[in-house]
């Protein structure tokens, strides 16, 4: 990472730079203008309409009732079961000649209710449940961080809108100015001052210059259906952008040495990934708890016949119960998800560190890009106002029949292009000003 002076040196170069930066308004063709749509509220309405993040949203209702779901083993679990059992033949015995003793109904009936309970699981419990509340965090993480994700792509469209606009206009300004010289052409091709090459030169250049246009109006087409489709407005309302590249990257930001710092502290990509290695260690601690004993206790509360001596009759009856339960071998399917456990703990550990390499990667490298950007607006604008004063000099000198068409031409198009070039750098700043908060976790909405 370069050096903390350099980076406030260029942060400052950037404060007093940024000074041609200019309102811009972008408005869909042929369509009323409305309130214009601004960057927060653009984010607002995707943080309102857009299906992703309602689904995200449905994912944490779906962990909260799995933690429900796990806690309900420390609660009893109550049946009710009723039967009938019709019996032929039953068991009869006779004493002395006397009439036989029958000891089972034909006909048996059974209803009871039941409470069962798990009394003692060694932390089997405990850990369930606590997986389940981890993976509650990290669907709110999750997102969260689909929130700041669509904003960040929310951000990149929106200017890069009104970025397209403005290429429009540089580009327009271009043709009506090649237009205006294929007059001063025309006149003098039709006064014999000058060659039907000239007149095709020109031509040629106006050709070109508005297939550009063409293409640039299809990028923008692009881009309004993807940022209608994130805010979820309808193709029918209008689209009126409003923003500005006056951005200015802030010095105190720049030369903090706790960016990445902050990253880590921040980002949440980080803190899926620890909430991650947490979960894979509550499933190694379950897994470890998979070959210990269970007790568990019944209750029973019910009706029934067949008691001495009238088995018919229908009496109730009380019935309680402990049940010990010890795995002694399972296939070997203990043992094995041991192991997968374990696996996957070290694999979550060497995603976590693999991500802090990365956070720390995309900071320098948003600071790196930052610098340069803002260093661009400079040289830009030298080369906007050398081209504009080539431009007025190459057309009086072509009014007055000093310059070739070519000349004037190529000033043209290198003032056309040192304005796209300072256009360029303009967005290119504000853009790197957002990937920046974004590489840090900064919140910019």
């Amino acid at each position: 990472m370069r050096t903390i002076k350099k980076i406030t040196r260029t942060a400052g170069i950037a404060a007093t730079a940024v000074m041609l930066a200019w309102p811009l308004t972008a408005t869909a063709a042929d369509a009323p203008v409305k309130t214009p749509l601004t960057l927060d509220r653009a984010i607002q309405l995707v943080r309102e309409n857009n299906p992703a993040l309602k689904a995200a949203a449905e994912e944490i209702s779906a962990a909260d009732a799995r933690i429900t779901q796990s806690r309900s083993a420390y609660f009893p679990q109550i049946s009710a079961s009723a039967g009938y059992t019709h019996l032929d033949p039953v068991s009869e015995m006779s004493f002395g000649g006397g009439s036989p003793i029958q000891f089972v109904p034909y006909d048996n009936y059974d209803a009871k209710v039941t409470a069962r309970a798990t009394l003692l699981d060694f932390g089997k419990r405990g850990a369930t449940v606590n997986l389940a509340q981890s993976g509650k965090k990290s669907a709110e993480e999750s997102l969260e961080l689909a929130r700041r994700e669509l904003s960040y792509q929310t951000v990149q469209l929106f200017y890069g809108i009104l970025f397209l606009h403005e290429t429009l206009r540089v580009e327009e300004k271009e043709v009506a100015a090649l237009n205006k010289a294929l007059d001063y052409t025309t006149k003098r091709y039709q006064a014999g001052s000058a060659t039907r090459f000239d007149l095709l030169s020109t031509q040629v250049r106006i050709a070109a210059a508005r297939n550009r246009t063409l293409d640039t109006e299809l990028e923008l087409h692009r881009s309004e259906l993807r940022l209608r489709r994130l805010t979820g407005l309808e193709a029918t309302m209008p689209l009126t952008l409003q923003g500005t590249f006056s951005l200015t990257p802030s010095t105190a930001a720049l030369a903090s040495p706790g960016l990445v710092a902050q990253a880590k502290k921040q980002r949440l990509e980080l803190q899926l990934s620890r909430e991650g290695e947490r979960a894979a260690a509550l499933h190694r601690s379950l897994a470890m708890k998979k070959g210990v004993p269970v007790i568990t206790g019944s209750l029973s509360w019910g009706v029934t016949n067949g008691y001495q001596p009238d088995i018919n009759a229908i009496r109730r009856n009380v019935a309680a119960g402990l049940h010990l339960e010890i795995p002694l071998f399972t296939g070997f399917r203990t043992s094995a998800e041991q192991q997968e456990s374990a696996a996957m703990m070290r694999a979550a550990t060497q995603r976590r560190l693999d991500t802090e390499e990365q956070v720390k990667t995309e900071v320098e490298e948003s600071i790196d890009a930052l610098q340069t950007a803002s260093a661009k607006i400079v040289t830009t604008e030298v080369q906007v106002e050398q081209a504009e004063l080539a431009a007025r000099h190459a057309r009086d000198r072509y009014e007055n029949g000093m310059a070739t068409a070519l000349d004037l031409l190529d000033t043209e198009a290198a003032l056309s292009q040192a304005e796209l070039a300072r256009l360029q750098a303009a967005y290119a700043c504000v853009m790197n000003s957002y990937t920046l908060k974004r590489a840090t976790g900064e919140v910019f909405w």
